[in-house]
């Protein structure tokens, strides 16, 4: 196709998405102005139609491309749709105002503001690996990764080593590994009080790639080492993807050291191993994929992310969709067949397991999002239809107070360069953090310091990484990079190594301490039966039957041969006590009354019970 063609097929589509984006603004904004409500509850959306929003966005998409075909009036377009969005603002503030509500708005016109003057950068993405490098950056680089790698271990490791992990979540993990390596299933008994497959809660295959490391080193402290490999990992397919976009060994050592410094990264592995810390690395290796045109590696890292966890279709479902609007400006016939396959994979891989948890398992964790789900369906897809309803609603959400702590500790140490860009299409890339971290009112879903930060973090790096490519001068790319690195490292200081010292600290003071709380539990024997508090229960998952006492049946609980009881864990006892005596006591007789006696104790620690023969 000649050149001029297929800047004009490009222009083509640009318009059709620059119409639809007007229609779909123009539709909500009078749906918003005839019905206003407040945007902190759900009697706006269910007032609102759907039905009426698609045939309106439909009547004014078909009046914008007519008028199209008479007048060239691009950039009064682009002015257009900035006007529609300010006269939505205006209106959504005032029934729902709030000075973190105004600055989003006021963010997003600046934005559209610079595309109704310079437009979208529609000129044809460069993508040309450099040559030979010297090995001194690459070893830079090894050297980062295994620091990162070796205060991740430590830290994550103390927490086991000082008693600080839970049962929700690590206790579970390890009782799962430690029946996939007697069993080869991923059975717990611990995470709903009987024998379950992991797999019925959350579908996460992937970690059978941890399975043979595990087998070499079976103890919980190999699945902290794990995960902080995991994470270290991550930088080889950020390095691969500078280098691909042009950036010299210097800038791309920098943007590695960004992301081991980055406190959502780092900060993730506080909660110890989960599966999401594989989107890290895998999402970044999808990007590199892509961006390369290598097919079958696409393939490989599509399915690998899918294979985290039945949310993880998410972030193939918005790559794909990426991809698909990427190449349908730039007339990428290639892309589009791959987009299309991704989309329709992820699609399918997302009801395949979302039916299967519903049917056979706990269902999708559809709770977390209840300040959208105004139909009481309990359906993700009620969620979608919030959002085309009410961006407004979406945005005010994003900004409640206890979520700017979050953007500015994310956004902030990348000095918001994921924005840096006039290829608009981009923006698709941000749909995880906004869906995933800000959307939601759960609130460890925007805590810098558990495991929902991983997705996100890999598309923010990716955008920060093209963005950054495309500034045209070196010293601007280097400035921003090496101020984000100090931003990074002053975060990083602050947040992150107080928390990971705290544990260091912890362990190397009380060691004899928790040397003495492993002689008590080491009484019991490897292959009884258990029943114990949270923060035991990592201790003793290596077994086949063990329970939390907080979540136990009292049926579970007395079957169980022996019974261990944290002294000062009142939240534990919760579900046995009443007004006249408190939990504690009240279990203790539970357990007295039916023929178990105490065989240990350690003064104000701890207490074992056993039940008699």
């Amino acid at each position: 196709m000649k050149p001029s063609l297929v800047k004009a097929c490009n222009h083509l589509t640009a318009d059709i998405v620059r119409h639809l984006i007007l229609a779909w603004l123009a539709a909500v904004t009078l749906e918003c102005l005839l019905r206003p409500c407040p945007l902190d509850g759900l009697e706006g959306l269910a007032q609102m139609s759907l039905l009426r929003v698609t045939g309106v966005t439909v009547l004014i998409f078909g009046l914008c491309q007519m008028v199209a075909r008479q007048l060239a009036a691009k950039k009064a377009e682009r002015w257009l749709i900035f006007s529609v969005f300010a006269l939505l603002a205006v209106s959504s503030l005032a029934v729902s105002f709030s000075w973190a509500f105004l600055a989003v708005c006021t963010l997003v016109l600046f934005l559209l503001a610079i595309y109704a003057l310079r437009g979208w950068n529609g000129a044809a993405v460069q993508v040309s690996a450099s040559g030979k490098e010297k090995p001194a950056w690459k070893w830079i680089i090894l050297g980062l990764a295994l620091a990162f790698f070796l205060f991740v271990s430590l830290w994550t490791v103390c927490r086991v080593w000082s008693f600080s992990t839970p049962t929700f979540d690590f206790g579970i993990f390890s009782q799962m590994f430690h029946r996939m390596h007697t069993t080869g299933l991923p059975d717990t008994t611990v995470e709903r009080d009987g024998l379950l497959s992991h797999f019925k809660v959350h579908v996460s295959p992937i970690y059978y790639l941890l399975l043979p490391f595990y087998w070499l080193v079976p103890k919980p402290e190999t699945l902290q080492v794990l995960q902080a490999a995991v994470l270290a990992s991550a930088v080889f397919p950020l390095w691969k993807l500078g280098k691909l976009h042009g950036l010299p060994p210097g800038l791309r050592t920098l943007l590695c050291g960004l992301l081991l410094l980055f406190p959502a990264h780092s900060g993730g592995a506080s909660y110890d191993i989960h599966e999401n810390m594989f989107l890290s690395p895998l999402v970044l290796w999808l990007f590199y994929a892509i961006d390369s045109r290598r097919n079958w590696l696409t393939a490989l890292f599509g399915l690998l992310t899918l294979l985290v966890k039945e949310d993880a279709a998410v972030y193939v479902a918005v790559i794909a969709l990426w991809l698909l609007v990427r190449s349908m400006l730039y007339r990428d016939r290639a892309g589009i067949i791959t987009a299309l396959v991704m989309l329709l994979a992820s699609a399918v891989w997302f009801l395949l397991v979302t039916g299967y948890l519903a049917r056979y398992g706990d269902g999708v964790m559809t709770y977390r999002y209840d300040n959208f789900i105004y139909d009481g369906s309990s359906s993700l897809f009620t969620v979608i239809k919030a959002v085309i309803l009410s961006p407004m609603k979406a945005l005010y959400e994003c900004v409640d107070t206890e979520k700017l702590y979050f953007i500015a500790m994310t956004l902030g140490p990348l000095l918001g360069m994921p924005l840096w860009t006039r290829r608009y299409e981009r923006y698709i890339l941000l749909i995880p953090y906004v869906l995933v971290n800000l959307m939601s009112d759960y609130p460890y879903q925007h805590d810098i310091f558990f495991q929902y930060t991983f997705g996100s973090t890999a598309c923010l790096f990716y955008l920060t990484a093209v963005n950054l490519a495309e500034l045209r001068l070196p010293w601007q790319r280097l400035g921003a990079l090496t101020a984000a690195a100090a931003v990074s490292l002053g975060c990083f200081s602050a947040v992150v190594v107080p928390k990971g010292t705290r544990y260091m600290d912890k362990w190397s003071t009380y060691s004899s301490y928790y040397a003495q709380v492993r002689e008590c539990l080491d009484l019991i024997p490897a292959d009884a039966s258990v029943t114990a508090t949270t923060f035991y229960t990592t201790y003793l998952s290596q077994r086949e039957i063990l329970y939390d006492v907080r979540y136990s049946s009292r049926e579970h609980l007395l079957s169980t041969e022996y019974v261990v009881l944290g002294l000062t864990d009142q939240y534990s006892y919760r579900p046995y006590k009443t007004a006249s005596q408190d939990g504690l006591e009240n279990l203790i007789a539970l357990l007295e009354e039916n023929g178990c006696q105490e065989i240990a104790r350690m003064e104000g620690t701890l207490v074992i019970y056993q039940k008699k023969p």
